[in-house]
């Protein structure tokens, strides 16, 4: 079913201008996605409810016994930070062991994973603005994620203020080479020496986050925008099939409005959660 946008205008907003030197940071530096300590993080919280309670339970059970106190303590900051800053659009983390239950792989739960990290780092998202916005208008260089393309686009950035990104080249360096970790994760590049990239296959769990996501951030035109796809590096040849493959679950389907068909949730947009078990 073809509900795309024919305008050819980019869909995803350059952030440059848009961000103050406030909401920009390094901490992709030090911590990536860290999958397994961000699903017990979010298991922790689904028990305690409460962020005091978790903190106490992850330092006591020693969770992050690999590293020292101080990096235990960075590295807990960084990703409660994905959780507590997370935005209404995607699902509340209460729920989020469900849905990372529900992955079937574990690249399925780092896209899921990802599309929280990408909304809580200002500079992340901007780099993921950049590259969405190439692979819109098939840019030749648009998965290329090597040190000098990614050192382009982050040497472009302008703040609100009219300052520029300012960093030592090796804090760039290593904040490139997290960002590559990410995208090995989400499987946008395949191994630890690539750094020229694909479009990642989405499982079923991240599509619905992803499709929730770009339908609760959108408005009425959400799917000539969608933020979740965009994020994830699915290019316009591929909505059309995405669209499709949602509406033939049980959380989708394609109603007809005033005259012509939309995509819409079957019911609440993450109804289709199995919280504690359908509790």
């Amino acid at each position: 079913m073809d509900v795309s946008s024919d305008d050819g205008n980019v869909r995803l907003p350059s952030l440059r201008g848009r961000l103050s030197p406030e909401d920009v940071n390094m901490d992709l530096t030090m911590c990536g996605l860290l999958v397994q300590r961000a699903t017990e993080l979010a298991r922790l919280y689904e028990e305690c409810g409460n962020w005091n309670d978790v903190e106490e339970r992850w330092f006591r059970e020693r969770l992050s016994n690999r590293s020292t106190r101080g990096s235990s303590r960075k590295i807990y900051r960084v990703l409660t930070s994905r959780f507590k800053n997370a935005p209404s659009e995607l699902p509340n983390p209460t729920d989020l062991p469900a849905v990372l239950d529900a992955c079937a792989t574990t690249r399925d739960t780092a896209q899921v994973l990802y599309l929280y990290l990408a909304a809580d780092d200002a500079l992340v998202r901007y780099v993921v603005h950049e590259y969405a916005r190439r692979i819109e208008a098939d840019h030749s260089d648009a998965f290329d994620f090597s040190d000098e393309t990614l050192a382009s686009i982050l040497d472009r950035l302008k703040y609100d203020d009219g300052t520029s990104f300012d960093y030592a080249d090796s804090t760039t360096e290593r904040w490139c080479e997290g960002f590559r970790s990410v995208m090995r994760e989400i499987d946008a590049l395949e191994d630890q020496q690539a750094v020229v990239g694909a479009p990642p296959s989405l499982g079923d769990v991240p599509l619905l986050v992803s499709m929730g996501y770009s339908y609760e951030a959108g408005g009425e035109e959400w799917f000539d925008s969608p933020t979740g796809l965009l994020y994830l590096f699915q290019p316009t040849g591929r909505w059309d099939e995405l669209y499709d493959r949602v509406a033939g679950t049980d959380a989708w389907e394609f109603v007809e409005l005033h005259g012509e068909l939309q995509l819409r949730p079957t019911d609440e947009t993450y109804s289709w959660v199995d919280r504690k078990g359908g509790e």
